[in-house]
């Protein structure tokens, strides 16, 4: 006789990414208007013979354009939480796109809260024995809160 795979639903999942509130058609947009902003100042200079100066101001924009491309890698950054009453699972996928899996008991694991002097969620952490692993670190700290009171109950839930 054949054995069937049960499928449960999960307690609690939820996909952690970083906030952003630059799409890329913005950002195209952003790049755009800095570089129509440094032209009109850059064909002045020019004019006058100081033709320095636009090399200068070319610089500017590329390193405007460099540091909001450099910005804009961070959304590939991504975790998901998944937790069924046997186990935990957490995949989280880094800036370069490399993903990570890892599991743990959620009998034996615990989440760890750290808060500043104001009591506002500072960072979340899965401590085991083996270590921590820190969770929703590029997270605002409204939503750390968020998130530490809904997985908190439901890993209370996986544990009775």
């Amino acid at each position: 006789m054949p054995m069937q795979a049960t499928t449960t639903a999960p307690l609690f999942a939820a996909e952690l990414t970083p906030h952003r509130s630059l799409t890329p058609r913005g950002l195209r947009i952003v790049i755009a208007l800095v570089v129509a902003l440094a032209a009109l100042p850059g064909l002045i200079f020019f004019s006058l013979g100081a033709w320095p100066v636009v090399g200068f101001m070319g610089l500017d924009v590329i390193a405007i354009a460099f540091a909001l491309h450099t910005a804009m890698r961070g959304e590939k950054r991504r975790q998901q939480l998944t937790l069924w009453s046997d186990r935990l699972e957490l995949v989280a996928t880094d800036i370069k796109g490399t993903v990570a899996k890892s599991q743990f008991n959620p009998k034996t694991v615990r989440l760890v809260i750290d808060r500043d002097f104001n009591e506002r969620t500072t960072a979340l952490k899965l401590r085991t024995s083996k270590g921590e692993t820190e969770i929703g670190a590029f997270l605002t700290q409204d939503d750390k809160s968020s998130l530490a009171k809904a997985f908190g109950t439901a890993l209370r839930k996986a544990r009775g």
